[in-house]
C-alpha cells in the first residue's frame, strides 16, 4: 500500500491534487496516516497543515482565506499549494486574475519535476500573450527568491527539527519506550513513538521524497471522484489566522 493514500480535487481541465487524508467516519487504514493527520504532526508540518485548511477554505468558496493558507503552505515548500495558488490566479479566484503571476507559480510548483505540474506550465506558456510572457520573465525572480525550495527548503527544516526534539528536549530526539494517543474517530489509538518520530517524516529529505514519490507518479488528465473527502475538524493553530503570513519563521 501506498504510504500516503491520495484523494484527488479536480481543478480545471487538468489540474488535480493529492492530499493525504481518509474519508470522513472511516478509520485510518495505516499508522502513517494516523500519524500524518493527528494535531500532533500537524503542528510541526506547516506544509500540510496550511493546505489542509486552505482546502477547507477553497472548498466552502472562501477564496480569499484558501489563498492566504496556500501562501502559507508554499513557503514551507509545498508544490501542491503552489500549484493551487496557480490555478486560482489563472481563473481569478481570491485574486483578480493574473496569468503572468500564475505562470510563475506553477513554475515554482514544477521545480521537482511533476508531469502533472510541469504540462500545466507548459499550457499556461502557450496561453499567454507576449506581453504577458514578457512580465511573467519580469516578476520571477522576485517570487522565486521567496518560495523556491532554495528558499522554502529550511523553513520547513527548521519546523521539523523543531518536533523532533520536542519528544525529549534534546537535539538527540530519543524516544525510547514512548507510547503516544492519538484520537480518531473511533476513539483513541496508542502507537509507538519510533512511529510517529520515523525519520521519513522528521529528515526533510526524506519527508519530501516520500511526497515526490506520489507526485510523480500522476500525469496528465482530469479525474472526476465527486465530493472532496473531509479529514474531519481541524485545530487551527495560534498561528494560522488567515489575516497575515508568519513573520517571523524564516531560518536562523
Amino acid at each position: 500500500m501506498k504510504l500516503v493514500r491520495p484523494l484527488l480535487l479536480t481543478l480545471g481541465l487538468a489540474f488535480v491534487l493529492p492530499m493525504p487524508a481518509p474519508a470522513v467516519g472511516a478509520a485510518p487504514v495505516s499508522t502513517d496516516e494516523l500519524v500524518m493527520t493527528s494535531s500532533g504532526f500537524l503542528s510541526y508540518h506547516p506544509d500540510l497543515r496550511f493546505r489542509l485548511l486552505g482546502l477547507a477554505e477553497y472548498r466552502k468558496e472562501n477564496y480569499v482565506d484558501a489563498m492566504v493558507y496556500f501562501r502559507r503552505a508554499a513557503r514551507y515548500a509545498d508544490k501542491p499549494s503552489q500549484g493551487m495558488i496557480a490555478e486560482m490566479l489563472w481563473k481569478g479566484q481570491g485574486a483578480a486574475v493574473d496569468r503572468p503571476a500564475a505562470y510563475v507559480w506553477m513554475d515554482l510548483a514544477s521545480e521537482r519535476a511533476y508531469k502533472m505540474m510541469l504540462v500545466q506550465r507548459e499550457k499556461y506558456w502557450g496561453e499567454m500573450t507576449e506581453a504577458e510572457r514578457t512580465r511573467a520573465l519580469e516578476i520571477g525572480d522576485e517570487l522565486h527568491a521567496q518560495y523556491s525550495d532554495s528558499a522554502a527548503r529550511p523553513r520547513l527544516d527548521q519546523k521539523l527539527r523543531q518536533g523532533k526534539r520536542k519528544v525529549t528536549g534534546s537535539r538527540t530526539g530519543f524516544v525510547g519506550n514512548l507510547k503516544i494517543s492519538i484520537p480518531g474517530p473511533n476513539g483513541s489509538r496508542n502507537i509507538d513513538g519510533s512511529a510517529f518520530y520515523d525519520e521519513k517524516f522528521w529528515n526533510t529529505n526524506l519527508y519530501l521524497r516520500m511526497q515526490d514519490g506520489d507526485w510523480k507518479e500522476f500525469g496528465e488528465g482530469s479525474v472526476d471522484i465527486g465530493e472532496l473527502q473531509s479529514v474531519g475538524e481541524l485545530t487551527v493553530p495560534a498561528d494560522a489566522s488567515p489575516e497575515s503570513e508568519d513573520q517571523d519563521d524564516s531560518p536562523r
